[in-house]
């Protein structure tokens, strides 16, 4: 039945949960995933039982899911996956339909993650992790060797936090965002302190300081941390964040999900970027001008670090919101300087404008910082973001990120090799 005949046939009476999924061609669950998302509106009549949907609103959706089926191919060789987290447009990006760097601005990480997983906004909500689950995490990161990177130890803490859970197999909302809410300080937690009178409460922004920085915290370096870490909650389908949706797909708990997600991340595109921009930032600031430094870069055949990004003709909003916030930090204006430099000399070459590589260059350098900090900042920011990713894709159809290869080799029979 086609979805206006359907839509008609309830002659303006509210449907039920049941007749909606019915529709929609869901289960039930997928519905009120649907409401969570801000993608259809529910309501309870007085006296009743469950929420009732506007027959009208639910045939308009059926028919949006028809339109944008949940993985096709727009272009050749380009994945198009259905979802209603992240929406990337021209100069700005918003999570669930509200503006990102605004979110980030007046909300904290724990706030942003929990509303981006629940469509629920709980003030002052901080993630807790259980002694028991830190230890194990803990004693598997401090095996490894000494040189070992941040990212080779969050995916240890990761993988250590699984076999501490008996329950990571359910899949459930409420499974997935218990552990959620665990992983995410489980992570922060495993990660060696550099300061000796560090403590694991409050809010993660200030847990993880101690973890990136041998200096005292002031409380206006706390807020950049943790807007930081709120603008990088999630950007759409990053190649990390498809790696995470090809493992929930596949029904992989949430621990290993995320540990795809922080395979993906290791790399110098990605998650690794403000690294090379943290360097180079050091470089500028030690030789007192972009110039030779922005040559050298051109002349190895290298990209600069921390300008342009595909997805931005012009400013990425993420940098423009950390550079605004590091103006209130008198530390911070060298390597602010710094930047610019390279912006401007680079503009010469090409017009790229900074990304937010370069302004968590800015941020650790000007904090007495590591260049990987930058990586460790990103990698527990995105966690975030690849639950809720997780969480869609475990009410899509399982496998469904499985394309097809092009088979470009030797055509067969072909004899036995010798």
């Amino acid at each position: 039945m086609r979805d206006h005949e359907a839509a008609a046939r309830h002659d303006g009476r509210r449907l039920t949960t049941k007749e909606a999924a019915e529709l929609l061609g869901v289960k039930p669950e997928t519905v009120y995933a649907y409401v969570s998302r801000g993608q259809l509106g529910s309501r309870r009549e007085p006296g009743g039982r469950g929420s009732t949907f506007d027959a009208k609103e639910v045939a308009a959706l059926a028919r949006r899911n028809r339109r944008e089926p949940s993985g096709t191919s727009r272009t050749a060789g380009e994945l198009s996956v259905r979802t209603g987290i992240t929406l990337i447009d021209k100069d700005r990006y918003y999570f669930r339909g509200v503006d990102a760097t605004e979110l980030a601005a007046q909300h904290s990480y724990e706030e942003i993650a929990e509303w981006l997983w629940t469509g629920r906004l709980c003030p002052g909500i901080t993630f807790t992790a259980p002694d028991a689950t830190v230890t194990v995490a803990r004693r598997a990161v401090k095996a490894l060797p000494e040189h070992a990177g941040p990212l080779d130890r969050l995916r240890v803490a990761a993988i250590a936090a699984a076999t501490a859970d008996p329950l990571r197999f359910d899949l459930s909302p409420e499974a997935v965002l218990g552990t959620a809410r665990t992983l995410i300080p489980t992570l922060v937690a495993a990660l060696p302190p550099l300061r000796r009178d560090h403590r694991d409460e409050g809010p993660l922004a200030r847990r993880l300081w101690t973890r990136l920085s041998g200096r005292a915290p002031d409380e206006a370096s706390l807020r950049v941390l943790d807007m930081a870490l709120g603008l990088l909650v999630d950007h759409d389908l990053a190649a990390s964040t498809l790696a995470v949706r090809v493992a929930a797909s596949a029904r992989a708990h949430a621990y290993a999900a995320v540990s795809a997600g922080l395979g993906a991340l290791e790399g110098p595109l990605h998650g690794a970027a403000s690294s090379l921009a943290h360097r180079m930032l050091l470089e500028v600031l030690d030789r007192g001008t972009a110039v030779p430094v922005v040559a050298d870069e051109l002349r190895a055949g290298r990209r600069i670090p921390g300008l342009g990004h595909r997805l931005y003709p012009g400013e990425d909003p993420r940098a423009r919101a950390l550079f605004a916030a590091l103006e209130g930090l008198p530390s911070a204006a060298p390597a602010l300087a710094a930047a610019r430099d390279i912006e401007s000399t680079a503009a010469r070459h090409t017009p790229l404008h900074a990304n937010v590589d370069l302004a968590l260059a800015v941020f650790t350098a000007s904090t007495g910082m590591d260049a990987t900090a930058g990586e460790t900042v990103f990698a527990v920011a995105r966690t975030a973001g690849w639950i809720a990713h997780t969480l869609e894709e475990y009410e899509e159809r399982p496998l469904r990120m499985r394309p097809s290869g092009r088979y470009t080799g030797a055509r067969p029979p072909q004899p036995l090799p010798e």
